[in-house]
């Protein structure tokens, strides 16, 4: 977001400061996944039962942890890695249910 630069936001200007922002890589990128993300849903939840796959979505927070280690060099604490282990269990019971 730094690429757009400062700007006061008035309605006069609205309109231009909206597009260059609805323009940058990042957020087509980012809505673009989200997009991706809805149809993925959508096909899983035609295929499985809701009480299977809703609680698949919980590997999204295994997948952004590890990413967010590997990517931006945050920490993987004890803690954090029994919550992903946790998940993790979680998930295995129900699929295997």
């Amino acid at each position: 977001m730094n690429a757009v630069g400062h700007f006061n936001l008035t309605a006069a200007n609205i309109l231009p400061v909206g597009f260059r922002i609805a323009t940058q890589l990042p957020i087509i990128g980012g809505l673009t996944c989200y997009v991706l993300s809805v149809v993925v849903w959508i096909v899983g939840l035609s295929r499985v039962d809701v009480s299977i796959a809703y609680p698949m979505l919980s590997l999204g927070y295994v997948v952004n942890a590890f990413a967010a280690w590997y990517l931006f060099g945050e920490a993987l604490s004890m803690q954090r890695l029994v919550g992903i282990g946790i998940i993790l269990v979680g998930v295995v019971v129900l699929a295997r249910g």
